[in-house]
């Protein structure tokens, strides 16, 4: 799809990955970025460069996922939907009865609405838990789905329904084409501390802010491919764009890093001399988990171009002048 003069809508788009959608597609000649959100994990900070280009709209200052008829109100005009809502791993441990309203009916929703107001192109955005642990690594899309969360489950749900969705319009008006991205280890700023795995990054940051020891549970050996937030919004512009269709890619680096090493590298950079605290705790759901890139460079022409290192010293920045700020999330992302 071309995006010049296209009009965009963002459901989850003021959370931390999807404000970052935002910004990336407001770097293009888009006519309009239309922001979907309940604003219950979003929040308008996260918006705040993004609300200041006159292309960006807010539906309604909150719209709910399970609102059909919102939904189909908020796509008219739209020619591409990304669909970045969903409830996270622990809320869905926790609740799962609201996990599967929001995560599978709330796609069924997003689906509908887009084959109704004649959407002619969805990126979904699914998670690497779909695989569970890594029974080989790198992990390509051919990976077995071996995941054992609620979370993941509802994940691929949500593909599937995308996948028969399109099958079920294929050759029809209306035929809705789509792309389904599987994040690895997203991080960076405007993240919160409540993902799962990556939210060692905040929460190692917070300690070393408070001149603690930052805490690794077990040996440190868990290793997981982290991919920078920034990355992470240009593959979902990148399959925007792409004329592939019915695919599910991975989204991510390709290279592992070990919980022990990036505490080490987080304390480099942040000028500490405290060492970590080894501790005893439960075994992590998922303990080793790289993804392949191959497919999203050859389907997509994606290749996450932002290292480690470069990353974590965006984020620690941003942690630094949030921390000043004295708020949770960052009102100017730092570059």
């Amino acid at each position: 799809m071309e995006l010049k003069g296209k009009r965009f809508l963002l459901v989850g788009g003021a959370g931390f990955i999807g404000s970052h959608v935002a910004d990336a597609l407001l770097r293009r000649e888009v006519a309009e970025v239309r922001i979907y959100d309940d604003f219950s994990r979003g929040s308008h900070e996260n918006l705040v460069r993004a609300i200041e280009d006159p292309r960006t709209t807010v539906f309604r200052d909150g719209a709910d996922l399970l609102d059909s008829k919102a939904l189909h109100e908020a796509m008219q005009d739209i020619d591409g939907v990304f669909h970045l809502a969903a409830l996270w791993l622990q809320e869905c441990e926790e609740h799962p009865e609201r996990a599967f309203e929001v995560n599978v009916r709330g796609t069924y929703n997003v689906l509908d609405a887009c084959s109704r107001c004649g959407v002619s192109r969805l990126v979904f955005s699914s998670s690497a838990s779909v695989y569970g642990n890594a029974v080989e690594t790198p992990m390509t899309e051919s990976h077995p789905l071996d995941n054992t969360t609620f979370y993941g489950a509802t994940k691929i749900a949500g593909e599937h329904l995308c996948r028969s969705w399109h099958h079920r319009t294929v050759g029809v008006e209306g035929a809705l084409d789509f792309v389904g991205l599987r994040y690895m280890n997203v991080y960076g700023p405007r993240q919160d501390d409540r993902g799962a795995y990556v939210s060692v990054i905040t929460r190692t940051l917070d300690r070393i802010a408070r001149g603690e020891s930052p805490i690794i549970h077990g040996d440190g050996s868990q290793a997981y491919d982290f991919v920078y937030v920034e990355d992470c919004a240009e593959a979902n512009v990148l399959a925007m764009v792409s004329e592939e269709t019915d695919a599910f890619c991975n989204v991510g680096t390709g290279t592992g890093t070990s919980v022990r090493e990036l505490v080490s590298l987080l304390l480099d950079l942040a000028g500490s001399e405290a060492s970590p605290c080894y501790i005893e705790g439960p075994r992590a759901r998922v303990t080793n988990r790289v993804g392949c890139p191959e497919r999203a460079v050859r389907d997509l022409g994606f290749t996450a171009s932002i290292d480690l290192e470069t990353g974590l010293r965006h984020t620690l920045e941003w942690h630094r002048i949030a921390r000043a700020d004295g708020r949770d999330v960052l009102l100017q992302e730092c570059r």
